[in-house]
């Protein structure tokens, strides 16, 4: 396992809820991280944001990691959710609140 591998698994596993994204929660970079970030904020979620534009090794890592070829990605209790699409289905779908709260998210709107 390479350096960057091995950091992000130990992100993953240390954080309960983790967003690889493009930016920042309050400067995000691109419409989809955008778009991850206020849904978890919409349902009270706290959670760390890595900027992957902040880390080209991250950046590319992260996709090896996941065998997911896009960013945003998120991570629940060391689980890949999967990207803004499926974000979305899940918050759209009523999805979304109910996994996490089994996963013992804390929500804060919830």
């Amino acid at each position: 396992m390479s350096d960057v591998q091995a950091r992000i698994a130990e992100d993953v596993k240390n954080n309960d809820v983790l967003l690889y994204m493009k930016g920042t929660p309050v400067f995000p970079q691109c419409g989809f991280s955008s778009m991850a970030v206020q849904i978890l904020s919409k349902l009270g979620v706290q959670f760390k944001a890595i900027d992957v534009l902040a880390d080209p090794e991250v950046r590319e890592g992260i996709k090896q990691f996941s065998n997911w070829p896009t960013i945003p990605q998120l991570y629940v209790k060391g689980e890949f959710v999967g990207g803004a699409d499926i974000l979305r289905e899940m918050f759209e779908g009523d999805e979304l609140k109910p996994f996490l709260q089994e996963k013992g998210v804390a929500l804060a709107n919830a």
